[in-house]
């Protein structure tokens, strides 16, 4: 069907004209990425070529390419062309899509506002606000006076906890106020357009600054994610200090808690965990909180859906199967990893995920063969042993 598209490429606009019973949309990128956000009805296969060149892949069938740029699916498909297969690259890939559909959204934006923060308040208000406000007040994150930036990324969960700390402000039980404060570390042209446009739709008012994180670490070969994080934390936590805020908000929940202390044990052979507060160490008076920590990612992943919404995956602009830039250095597929096996051992232990999570909040320190106290200082069993 596609032998005479030039370049292998297949435009938008072709794409639509062709009934999508005649082939099928797969999205190459990883299973992070596709989580993040896909075209609907795409089929994640980022191991396409490798089930092509096995020849286990159905040569009846025709399919149709994508990545994040239309780069990496134009590759694949050469590569399925030489084993004999149908296949196109759709140009521009998620990226050109996410385009598309922003801008058929845009006369919609006063409604999609009104459904979303309708959905929040109702379908999904056991879900998403409850554990929201209950994290809030179990760990004591805000306080009468705060001035907060809430600090978005452009992803899911950043963007979901804007719109819960604006139901909470709605509910105004004590004065505090709110920044949302936006970072471009050197955006591409369109994930810095995703984010202004989610943000007009979803009735968040955004400052957006500018920085140039991106080429600082664009040389480094060692971790570069890791030193990247570092320095967009320095960077929100300086902004927010000039904007008056003694607070920033950042988006993490229940799943990175419990991936973030199984990942510390299996790759890092420490017990840590991702603290829900931290005061910070170089920003005198200035403190980090986690209002999501409660919040379950499968949860967010429904509320998204359920309002048609579509997020950027990662704010990188060197690779598309980045999923995000993490403090700790780990590698994508290291938390897929880790994902899949708190999943395989759910299977097991219904209850695996939640006994992860409380482990960090019942350490017995007497069972524990050596510690550092908060000033990083040693201490081991045997220091103590012989004096009983």
């Amino acid at each position: 069907m596609f032998e005479n598209y030039a370049y292998a490429e297949i435009t938008l606009e072709e794409l639509a004209d062709i009934h999508p019973s005649k082939y099928v949309l797969c999205d190459i990128r990883d299973e992070i990425s596709h989580q993040y956000g896909a075209i609907p009805h795409s089929v994640q296969m980022s191991d396409i070529c490798e089930r092509a060149q096995a020849g286990t892949l159905d040569r009846g069938t025709s399919y149709i390419l994508y990545c994040m740029r239309g780069t990496q699916s134009l590759d694949a498909v050469g590569e399925l062309r030489s084993f004999g297969y149908d296949a196109v690259s759709l140009k521009g890939g998620y990226a050109s899509w996410l385009v598309a559909s922003f801008q058929e959204e845009d006369a919609q934006n006063a409604q999609k506002q009104a459904d979303v923060e309708q959905s929040i308040r109702k379908k999904f208000h056991k879900k998403l606000f409850t554990p929201f406000a209950k994290g809030i007040n179990q760990y004591d994150m805000v306080q009468e006076g705060d001035k907060i930036a809430v600090c978005i990324s452009g992803g899911k969960d950043s963007m979901l906890m804007a719109k819960l700390f604006q139901e909470l402000k709605r509910h105004n039980k004590f004065p505090f106020e709110l920044v949302f404060l936006v970072m471009d570390p050197g955006y591409s042209e369109v994930n810095r357009m995703v984010i202004e446009k989610n943000a007009k739709m979803l009735g968040v008012p955004i400052t957006v600054f500018e920085t140039q994180i991106f080429d600082a670490v664009y040389e480094i070969e060692k971790s570069p994610c890791y030193l990247c994080a570092r320095m967009r934390r320095g960077y929100l936590y300086s902004k927010a200090k000039e904007l008056g805020c003694n607070k920033i908000a950042l988006g993490h929940h229940y799943d990175d808690v419990i991936e973030t202390t199984l990942m510390g044990m299996l790759y890092g052979a420490q017990i840590q965990t991702m603290m829900p507060k931290l005061h910070s160490t170089n920003f005198e008076g200035m403190e980090l909180i986690r209002p999501m920590y409660l919040v379950r990612e499968e949860d967010i992943m429904q509320w998204r859906d359920y309002n048609g919404l579509h997020f950027i995956q990662c704010a990188c602009h060197f690779t598309d199967t980045c999923s995000s830039c993490r403090e700790d250095g780990t590698s994508a597929s290291k938390r897929m990893e880790t994902k899949q096996l708190i999943a395989q051992l759910k299977t097991i232990n219904p209850y695996v995920e939640g006994n992860i999570f409380k482990s960090v909040h019942n350490v017995n320190l007497s069972t524990i063969i050596e510690y550092k106290d908060k000033n990083g200082v040693k201490h081991s069993f045997l220091d103590d042993y012989n004096k009983d």
